[in-house]
């Protein structure tokens, strides 16, 4: 199910209270499937951020992002306690930062997060489907569920009139 599309309310920024020039969610979608490295941002009991770049995958046909880290890295660590998170593909030009909750889904059937990590990376690690598999599913492997995500253009000529939000509802 495609997000809601709205306009964030950013008038201080310039940013029109219409809905002309959105952005479409198949503009965010395409820097989420094609970016190589992400950032995910999780926060520490206590609340301190915590920001780290991470390998994933995004699946558009089940709209989640996914990704494996070790048990004992801090991010698995702060997603056991808060499962709120933020991915944002590295372009700091044509952003996207996704807000949402992550689901602890090791030990599950992790066929199409495999799948979907080999194709994207499996020639750069040098293993085959079955090795990456190995490897993934001795991590801790996380689900992203979206909540709401932003997209922006940080050209001065494009910032005001392209910057958009979307919600799932």
């Amino acid at each position: 199910m495609a997000p809601l599309l709205e306009r964030p309310d950013m008038a201080d920024y310039g940013v029109p209270d219409t809905n002309e020039g959105l952005l479409p969610w198949s503009w965010a979608e395409e820097r989420l499937v094609n970016s190589r490295n992400y950032w995910i941002v999780t926060a520490t009991p206590t609340g301190r951020p915590h920001a780290m770049p991470v390998w994933g995958a995004w699946l558009p046909d089940r709209e989640r992002f996914w990704f494996s880290c070790a048990a004992s890295a801090r991010k698995a660590r702060n997603l056991q306690a808060n499962d709120q998170i933020v991915v944002a593909p590295t372009d700091t030009v044509e952003v996207v930062s996704l807000e949402g909750r992550a689901v602890d889904v090791s030990g599950g059937d992790l066929g199409d997060h495999v799948q979907a990590f080999f194709d994207k990376y499996g020639a750069e690690m040098g293993q085959s489907l079955e090795e990456v598999g190995e490897f993934l599913t001795s991590n801790t492997s996380f689900e992203v569920t979206p909540e709401r995500a932003f997209g922006m253009i940080e050209r001065p000529d494009e910032f005001s009139e392209r910057a958009t939000r979307w919600r799932w509802i």
